[in-house]
């Protein structure tokens, strides 16, 4: 059955609002189409991983519960979301991004009413210097993070969010203080970029 135009608004907001269904609703409709694509561009890297059906499925829950909330009309761009975010989860060597995506959920976070609307991303509905609009900027921050490369996402969360500094890094990294700073530096031009991108709604393959 195709997709109406406000059915998967309707199922993005049911599960922000705690309907278990509507998530399983998303998961039965959309995972197999997400896997397919990912399968596709990820390819012997992914083989490589054995039966990772399942995996896919954790990473898309994981994905809809930890990451901020976020409503669209559009199925094709929910799912390409997906795709990219889930593509990150899958090439990650470790769960260092999952602890952190938890931890920040956990510990900073998001009120339940506040919800990225990517039909309408380049207007504000907050007032400027208000705490809506910090708390919009930040779930638009951590939106954007999910699409950067693991390096990058693991150099501006250890240095903004852990606030280590650059020769703690480059040690816990193996590697010079100057290299970490030119690649946080570089990270965080990457990051701006993306959430440009996402509130603009011209990110590459999402539209």
């Amino acid at each position: 059955m195709p997709d109406t135009p406000s059915q998967t608004k309707d199922l993005l907001v049911r599960w922000h609002e705690g309907d278990r269904s509507a998530l399983d609703q998303l998961i039965a409709r959309d995972l197999p189409w997400i896997e397919q694509r990912v399968r596709r561009r990820l390819g012997p890297a992914l083989r490589a991983r054995g039966d990772t059906g399942d995996y896919m499925q954790d990473a898309m829950i994981e994905v809809l519960k930890y990451t901020p909330r976020f409503i669209s009309h559009s199925q094709n761009r929910f799912r390409h979301i997906m795709v990219r975010i889930i593509e990150n989860v899958l090439r990650d060597k470790n769960d260092w991004h999952r602890a952190r995506r938890r931890a920040m959920s956990r510990e900073r976070p998001i009120p339940s009413d506040s919800v990225i609307d990517l039909d309408r991303p380049h207007k504000s509905v907050t007032q400027p210097g208000s705490r809506a609009q910090e708390n919009e900027h930040e779930m638009w921050v951590r939106l954007a993070l999910e699409f950067l490369p693991a390096i990058d996402r693991q150099v501006i969360l250890m240095r903004q969010w852990d606030e280590r500094s650059f020769p703690e890094i480059a040690e816990e990294l193996g590697v010079s203080a100057d290299s970490v700073r030119m690649r946080f530096n570089r990270a965080v031009s990457k990051l701006g970029l993306k959430i440009l991108e996402l509130r603009a709604g011209t990110d590459d393959g999402l539209t």
